[in-house]
């Protein structure tokens, strides 16, 4: 089994967050929210140890044994670290907090698999910048930001230097921060991000040419809602906000009166299957899914295991498996 000199297992691709300022940053912005707390990769205890002490039920979902069955014998008894593959495991069925430094090459796995869960109501994710960039909007919208926006809000609150880490990844992270929508903008996600693939991907010079060759809109109404919205008819999809999307849509004829159905992206657990999450670190590799994940230990020196495909149990003070 290789290590490296700061520790981390490469086969699990760690790199483990050092940096205190972003330690406290992103502790800071957990704080000002409520209810549980679900970890992605606590490694070493970076973020889970800080986070423990505002009290909290935390389950931290830990892919490395070793780190998991170490980290469950330091931490408070409301504190539940768990060995299993984020991908794979069972998301809590009741409002919670969603934090982690997440591996960089598994950032759209994870945040597509989020994206179409529900009950979470914030995520507060260290990710790999460019990523965090194009999720907040940062010089226009994506096809991912832009179908999600009517449910949920993107921020994007700092850049983190590759040096943060040990060992130092080939790129800069993000903190990016989610926030469910407490009434989204529109109804009907899968017809929604139908449409608005459709847009994205569609051919022309400028919106009113994309949006006239969908034939889902007179060019009467089309002209008029480009006037009203200031929007150029040589505009992108990428330029338009959130709100102006939801006002397009509605022009199509779609409901602004739904909310989030769990129809669109098909559950990214299950297109995913083949990566294992859990080390919660960037610039990693993937690993092949295997069979029967072993137990680790519950912290104070008990051996623990849970039954397989049960949701977490909120601050049992254990390292378990799943």
């Amino acid at each position: 089994m290789a290590f490296s000199p700061q520790g981390g297992r490469h086969e699990l691709g760690q790199n483990f967050l050092v940096d205190r300022s972003v330690i406290d940053e992103i502790d800071g912005l957990v704080a000002r929210t409520k209810g549980p707390i679900l970890e992605i990769g606590p490694g070493d205890g970076a973020l889970t140890l800080p986070l423990s002490r505002h009290g909290r039920p935390i389950t931290a979902v830990e892919l490395d044994g070793r780190r998991a069955q170490r980290l469950g014998a330091r931490t408070p008894g409301h504190v539940t670290v768990v060995h299993h593959d984020f991908l794979q495991y069972p998301l809590p069925r009741n409002p919670h907090v969603v934090v982690g430094n997440v591996p960089f090459h598994l950032t759209t796995a994870i945040m597509r698999r989020l994206l179409d869960a529900q009950h979470w109501h914030t995520a507060v994710l260290l990710v790999q910048w460019e990523v965090a960039r194009r999720r907040a909007g940062v010089g226009g919208s994506t096809l991912l930001t832009a179908g999600w926006a009517p449910w949920y809000e993107f921020d994007l609150h700092s850049r983190v230097p590759a040096r943060a880490f040990r060992p130092m990844p080939g790129v800069d992270g993000g903190v990016l921060a989610i926030r469910r929508r407490s009434a989204p903008l529109v109804g009907q996600v899968k017809t929604y991000q139908d449409f608005v693939r459709q847009v994205f991907t569609g051919k022309g010079n400028g919106l009113k040419e994309i949006l006239r060759r969908t034939g889902r809109i007179s060019q009467r109404d089309l002209a008029t809602w480009l006037r009203r919205n200031e929007i150029s008819p040589h505009a992108l999809p990428k330029d338009l906000k959130p709100g102006q999307w939801a006002s397009l849509w509605e022009l199509t004829g779609g409901t602004a009166d739904g909310s989030f159905d769990g129809t669109a992206g098909g559950g990214a657990a299950g297109s995913h299957g083949a990566a294992r999450v859990g080390a919660g670190h960037p610039g990693g590799r993937v690993s092949a899914s295997r069979r029967g994940v072993p137990q680790a230990r519950r912290g104070r020196g008990h051996a623990v295991r849970s039954s397989t495909g049960t949701e977490p149990r909120w601050g049992r003070g254990r390292a378990e498996s799943a």
